[in-house]
């Protein structure tokens, strides 16, 4: 950068001193610099603002909606309010925990983004097995969070927050408290024993064997009065037309029981977590068995 001279007079009394004073272009430049690579400024309550009209945004969305903000800057004023970042999309996505509605289960979605109650997926995947009834395999966390669960679920594993078993041919993964782990492992194992036989009873119940009866009263007697009524709901979806009826008179209940848990299933507005209070319910009734 060449110098540039600027003529400068110093005076005492009458006698004035010329003095030449040599300056670099780059004290002119850096002011310039400072000058154009100031960042724009803005507050927490303007990413709120943003955040109520759009809903859900990415750090680079708001960025450009706040002047062309770097995403340091965004992320600094997001960390200032309640924010949540997706757990499906890799996280990419933010929002405000006042703006999410949560059902039941923890979940919310916007424009197919999914966001948890819980934080993370990984936050998620392990607050979803430890108060599962029976566990869960990765096919079956898969659907219910609507994102791919194995991967989060391996990770889970080696961290020391879950627990693995073989069930049957595939992984079921459990709580990381072995009291807990084994009440959900006690149920996996009644499903599928359940499960085995449910075919052969479902389709022909006077040709059931004793020991396939067992076996279904059993994982019966484990569940609530929900459970069973989707349980029975979900067998009269594999059996088709008349299955409703076809189920009531197997388990000795109203064919309209029957109907309901069916299309409680058919139209997939569940509360997984929903048990019914102690004390509810009907007064007991002896129940009917299976002849």
């Amino acid at each position: 950068m060449l110098p540039i001279g600027i003529l400068v007079l110093i005076c005492r009394g009458t006698a004035c001193l010329p003095i030449v004073a040599i300056l670099s272009l780059t004290q002119f430049a850096s002011r310039d610099n400072v000058a154009t690579m100031k960042t724009p400024t803005f507050y927490p309550e303007t990413v709120a603002s943003f955040l109520k009209r759009r809903k859900i945004a990415t750090l680079g969305e708001i960025g450009e909606a706040m002047g062309s903000a770097s995403e340091r800057s965004v992320f600094r004023n997001l960390s200032r309010l309640e924010y949540l970042s997706s757990y499906s999309h890799r996280g990419k996505f933010y929002t405000l925990r006042s703006i999410a509605k949560f059902s039941r289960e923890g979940l919310w979605s916007l424009r197919s983004v999914w966001f948890s109650r819980f934080g993370t997926l990984l936050d998620t995947v392990v607050a979803w097995v430890q108060r599962s009834e029976a566990g869960y395999d990765a096919s079956e966390l898969t659907r219910a969070l609507h994102v791919e669960a194995k991967h989060a679920l391996t990770r889970t594993v080696r961290q020391g927050r879950l627990q693995r078993g073989v069930v049957g041919n595939r992984y079921v993964y459990f709580a990381a408290d072995d009291a807990t782990a084994n009440q959900q492992r006690k149920r996996r194992d009644a499903h599928v024993a359940a499960s085995r036989t449910t075919s052969m009873i479902v389709s022909n119940p006077d040709l059931a064997i004793d020991e396939a009866k067992t076996t279904l009263l059993l994982f019966f007697s484990m569940l609530n009065e929900k459970q069973r009524r989707l349980y029975a709901g979900l067998e009269s979806l594999k059996l088709g037309h008349g299955g409703d009826a076809h189920i009531a008179k197997l388990f000795g209940i109203d064919p309209h029981t029957v109907a309901r848990g069916r299309q409680e299933l058919e139209i997939g507005e569940l509360d997984r977590q929903t048990m019914r209070a102690k004390g509810g319910g009907r007064l007991s009734q002896e129940k009917k068995r299976l002849t």
